[in-house]
């Protein structure tokens, strides 16, 4: 296993240039530490899987240097790097049974049987396969094959790195929770480094102790689960992370008070004078924001519609123009379609040109 550094890592498909906007990945610094498990998160087209491909030697960066424990291997092949990759869909030998499958990388790296056959039979248990384990690929369902490449690549001990491609794409919901409790604990126990790439925030979310979110071939924010949700450093990030996502909104801000749609509210924070020509916003969560009864305290609102999703209800409204989601366990009580709009402040965020600015508490 090792650390993986990336140094000012940057790609273009049409080589090097001096356009910004040709790179689909932009210059970009970050450090991976020893067994640690992340995700690259972000929507297709966003650089995801070319950072990966860049870190598993696929890819040969047009600019920058990665480092395995502070050995450059920019240009070594795959083969070199000791990692193992997982795509989106099974990668396996149809003809060989479960048992080969699996024993194939140690077998291809001169293991003797004696060796191969507990780690199989162990791995194979973990991966619930130990009753197919004689079966022949081919006969077996899509959800056991992608199990089967899971195998392949966790069968050795001694790689640097794991790498997921959107491995869960084939396999149906519930075996996704499966799959990914599974391959916590195979983290846990094995203490694998694990980058793990998706575009679904319940993987990644579920799976990594620290999420990488990328956008436009950026990374906008690295972090905890926690952090991402309660502290979005992007607008996008805000906007990405949660169902439904933050509510953003365009503002003013005058030190501690914010205007949307000439309604004022009071923040717990004191912030500088922003440029005239930045775009400044105000953003929430819709678990930070509360309903109350007409001309109570808050903001005029309009209920437009009402969603009941089980254990709670999303509630959409407009202020004016502007519209918010509003989370709520229950949603009675209410009359009409007429509400008032209440800010949690110590969970709103104001953000300058997409990205959150800090403020002084008085």
């Amino acid at each position: 296993m090792a650390n993986i550094t990336l140094n000012d890592i940057a790609h273009s498909y049409t080589g090097a240039s001096d356009n910004p906007d040709d790179y689909a990945l932009k210059k970009l610094n970050l450090t991976w530490r020893d067994g640690g498990a992340y995700a690259l998160l972000g929507p297709s087209g966003c650089g995801k899987t070319t950072l990966l491909n860049i870190i598993s030697g696929l890819l040969i960066p047009t600019k920058g240097q990665v480092l395995f424990n502070d050995k450059d291997v920019t240009n070594l092949p795959t083969e070199q790097r000791n990692i193992a990759q997982i795509f989106q869909f099974p990668v396996i030998y149809d003809t060989m049974t479960v048992f080969q499958n699996l024993a194939f990388p140690l077998k291809n790296r001169g293991r003797t049987l004696e060796e191969i056959e507990p780690r199989v039979i162990e791995l194979a248990k973990m991966l619930g396969l130990e009753n197919d384990l004689y079966t022949k690929a081919q006969h077996l369902t899509a959800d056991a094959k992608q199990k089967i490449s899971l195998g392949r690549g966790l069968i050795r001990q001694n790689v640097n790195a794991i790498l997921f491609d959107e491995p869960l794409t084939v396999i149906d919901p519930q075996m996704k929770w499966e799959l990914r409790a599974k391959l916590k604990a195979l983290h846990k126990q094995f203490d694998f480094t694990m980058i793990y790439v998706t575009h679904d925030q319940t993987e990644a979310l579920t799976f990594a102790d620290e999420v990488i979110v990328m956008y436009e071939g950026e990374i906008v924010q690295v972090g905890t689960p926690e952090a991402l949700f309660e502290r979005p450093e992007h607008t996008f990030v805000g906007y990405f992370i949660g169902s439904p996502g933050m509510n953003i909104a365009p503002c003013e801000l005058k030190g501690n008070r914010v205007l949307i749609e000439g309604h004022e509210i009071i923040l717990d924070c004191t912030y500088g004078e922003q440029s005239a020509s930045a775009k400044i916003e105000v953003g929430i969560r819709p678990e930070y924001l509360s309903l109350a009864q007409p001309h109570k305290k808050g903001m005029p609102v309009k209920i437009i519609k009402v969603d009941d999703i089980g254990r709670h209800k999303i509630v959409r409204v407009a202020l004016n123009d502007q519209e918010f989601h509003v989370v709520m366990p229950e949603f009675s009580g209410m009359t009409g379609d007429k509400a008032s709009l209440v800010f949690d402040t110590a969970h709103t965020n104001i953000y300058v040109n997409d990205h959150l600015i800090a403020g002084e508490k008085p």
